[in-house]
């Protein structure tokens, strides 16, 4: 079917085309003298059927094809963004809806007369203070609002939000989550490597219980911070559900935070959807690789998150290795913090049970 409508677009353009032509040449052949007049009207009636047409099918799709095009938010802050949104649309479609009508409709109605003289109209000083004036004062209301809304979701996030980092490389995400402290330890790029790929700061008492994760879960309900950075070129994070989309900048630390509305599990009943995930997309094009930085946003409710967060092992505890980096101070600290020494305590236990038994 898309095909066929294609076909028919061309087919009308060719015949449009030849029609325009053909009357050209009779123009010609009868002599010339109404050769520019008949152009000038076709000209005219032509883009006057362009607009009538074009307008109709934009109209058209904006109204049938609405929920194919919008997806749901799920995200406070979003429902204010989408409603920027569409206020912006509406006052500046509105005014291009106007101007265009009258760009195409002149030339229709001011066609080739003969005889016809053109009016000459130097200028008007109240003509232009008012399409002067006017539209400074809608934009400068819009640019207003709109810095309200980015200053309000880029500024600190709330001290109770959950603090995750999300670093962008070729071509995927690594993620590391605030542990019980909820407080990210320091990182530095030179610290990066095989068995530290985030370039955390282990000299930091802060990063001792921060934990990584292959999929981001995050609490409905509760503020989350996201701390972006990126490894090597620029990335950009885009989850549309969340209407949140920021930029990677290598050298620097970008922040945006949200609250989820809707879990996944509601998510999934509101499209009828049951494969439904949010998800994380790289919106710079970064290298070939580009196409796979996807990640998986899980949204659940936050007696589940707490558990989910509970049930993580730290850095240290997936890679030991890692005190090695601490200082010799700081060490005990960060075995008790890391939850090192629990699980070296109950190593210990089975040993002494074993002993016992046999």
């Amino acid at each position: 079917m898309k095909v066929i409508v294609i076909a028919g677009i061309v087919l009308i353009v060719v015949i449009l085309f030849l029609i325009f032509r053909i009357a050209t040449l009779v123009g010609i052949l009868k002599g010339g003298e109404k050769r520019d007049g008949q152009s000038n009207q076709i000209n005219a009636l032509l883009l006057l059927i362009f607009i009538i047409v074009s307008g109709s099918v934009l109209l058209w799709y904006a109204y049938t094809k609405y929920d194919e095009y919008t997806l749901p938010v799920a995200s406070e802050h979003g429902v204010i963004t989408d409603n920027l949104f569409w206020v912006t649309t509406l006052i500046t479609g509105f005014v291009f809806i106007i101007t265009q009508a009258l760009l195409f409709y002149f030339p229709f109605k001011y066609q080739y007369k003969e005889g016809r003289k053109a009016f000459f109209y130097p200028d008007n000083n109240m003509i232009e203070m008012l399409w002067t004036i006017i539209p400074a004062i809608a934009l400068a209301i819009l640019i207003f609002y709109g810095l309200t809304v980015w200053n309000d979701i880029t500024d600190e996030a709330p001290q109770e939000a959950e603090r995750i980092e999300i670093l962008g490389h070729q071509f995927a995400w690594k993620l590391r989550y605030s542990g019980r402290d909820n407080l990210l330890g320091k990182h530095d790029y030179r610290l990066i490597m095989a068995e530290n790929p985030v370039g955390v700061d282990f000299t930091d008492k802060n990063a001792f219980d921060d934990f990584s994760a292959g999929q981001m879960y995050v609490p409905k309900g509760r503020p989350v911070e996201l701390r972006i950075r990126a490894r090597d070129v620029l990335h950009s994070v885009f989850a549309p559900h969340f209407r949140l989309k920021m930029d990677a900048v290598p050298g620097m630390v970008t922040s945006f935070w949200f609250v989820p509305t809707k879990t996944t599990a509601e998510m999934r009943v509101e499209t009828g959807n049951v494969n439904f995930n949010y998800e994380i997309a790289c919106t710079e094009i970064c290298g070939y690789g580009h196409f796979g930085m996807r990640m998986i946003v899980i949204v659940v409710e936050p007696k589940e998150f707490d558990q989910w967060k509970a049930s993580q092992e730290t850095l240290i505890q997936r890679e030991p290795g890692l005190l090695k980096y601490v200082s010799e101070d700081l060490k005990e600290l960060a075995r008790i913090k890391s939850g090192l020494t629990d699980i070296q305590d109950k190593e210990s236990e089975s040993v002494s049970v074993a002993g016992s038994n046999k």
